[in-house]
């Protein structure tokens, strides 16, 4: 009588999940919200406006019909647009200026994508910028903040919450603009030094550029830019709902189109913040 082979026993599952299962597990799970920082791009975006001494300005957006549902194409619907790379939320990257120009990896289309994805420190200027609209974040700012939540760590985002955002439904308001020119928050030169020297990959704000309305008066002019994209570091603008994350703990998502040699690109931007 032939003998029964012995049953083999069943292999084990892994006992331990892998980060990205984790995360999928999360996600499916609503342990891991997913939060848009991004405003609706339309003919209605307010944009930079530069004087016309300093240079030309992008144009307005327009978003044109190719077909819908109609005899130009009866099953579908699609549109062509009209915009500039620095249009609405829009990422900066380092070839964006002068000073970043030279970098091999500084477009939007050579940048490492794993750049893409890092975490984000918050910090809360909204009640400083309700009294004052040119209030400037300073090194003792951040300084104050990293003693309440913990040191900004190499390799992430720092972003400069202000509720700003509120206002993009009026130009006038977003850009707050008179004769004496723009009126915004934003970072002071010092300021960006010392985020870079910590190792940030990029700083972002929720205004029309990543720069404070009076930063053409710093030294350097403009140093969101001048200084972040000189280290071959990026820029987030226009940003929203920063009021809808934590200090410290999100994760930011903001990868732009791969545009060839792109100076920037309007982008969708996610946090993902765990519950």
């Amino acid at each position: 009588m032939a003998k029964k082979s012995a049953k083999k026993p069943a292999r084990k599952a892994s006992a331990k999940k892998s980060a990205t299962m984790e995360l999928a597990a999360a996600l499916l799970g609503g342990r891991v919200k997913v939060i848009d920082l991004t405003a609706t791009l339309g003919p209605e975006t307010p944009l930079i406006k530069l004087p016309p001494s300093i240079g030309l300005n992008t144009p307005q957006v327009e978003i044109h019909t190719i077909s819908h549902y109609d005899d130009k194409g009866p099953f579908w619907a699609w549109n062509w647009l009209k915009l500039g790379e620095h249009s609405g939320t829009h990422f900066d990257a380092p070839v964006h200026w002068i000073t970043g120009k030279d970098y091999k990896d500084g477009s939007t289309d050579t940048i490492p994508v794993k750049n893409f994805i890092a975490p984000v420190n918050v910090i809360d200027c909204s009640k400083e910028v309700r009294k004052n609209t040119d209030f400037l974040l300073t090194v003792d700012h951040v300084k104050a903040w990293e003693a309440k939540h913990g040191a900004i760590e190499r390799g992430s985002w720092v972003v400069m919450r202000t509720d700003w955002y509120k206002r993009n439904g009026s130009e006038a308001e977003f850009l707050n603009a008179d004769e004496k020119g723009p009126h915004s928050p934003g970072p002071t030169a010092e300021t960006i030094q010392f985020l870079l020297k910590k190792g940030i990959v990029g700083w972002g704000s929720e205004t029309v550029g990543t720069d404070a309305g009076s930063a053409g008066g710093m030294n350097p002019p403009f140093p969101a830019h001048n200084l972040m994209h000189k280290a071959n570091r990026y820029g987030l603008a226009s940003l929203c709902n920063l009021d809808k994350l934590p200090p410290k703990g999100a994760v930011l998502v903001a990868a732009p189109l791969k545009i060839k040699n792109g100076t920037g690109s309007p982008l969708r931007v996610l946090a993902l913040v765990g519950k």
